[in-house]
């Protein structure tokens, strides 16, 4: 619903994912779920880690909202969500570098439905 009522407002929906290869299972399982989020109206997008090697990337996953809000993602070591598993932050620096970031990764990754696993 979150995602299907953005988009009918007009909003795009961006998802770009960094995987190594060969992926595992839970990587597997992703890829098997992602037509769902296609179907939300999502874009999804794939790149190895090999061809990311190059792009200044902040040490967390993220959201960006709007080109100027970042929500950092926080995980422990077994993948679970931390106890402060959320950080947001307008400030620019930080938004610059993971919009620059995004892009680069959009740019070079490989749409759902051409990514194998």
């Amino acid at each position: 619903p979150l995602v299907q009522g953005a988009v009918a407002r007009g909003v795009m929906m961006r998802r770009a994912r960094i995987v190594s290869e060969p992926v595992t299972d839970y990587i597997r399982y992703e890829h098997a779920i992602t037509p769902l989020n296609l179907q939300a109206g999502e874009d999804v997008r794939w790149l190895p880690r090999r061809h990311a090697s190059d792009i200044p990337l902040p040490g967390n996953d993220f959201w960006l909202l709007d080109e100027r809000l970042v929500q950092f993602h926080h995980f422990t070591g077994t993948g679970d969500w931390a106890a402060d598993a959320k950080e947001r932050t307008t400030d620019p620096a930080a938004v610059a570098l993971c919009a620059a970031a995004f892009e680069t990764v959009w740019e070079r990754s490989t749409p759902h439905e051409k990514y194998t696993v």
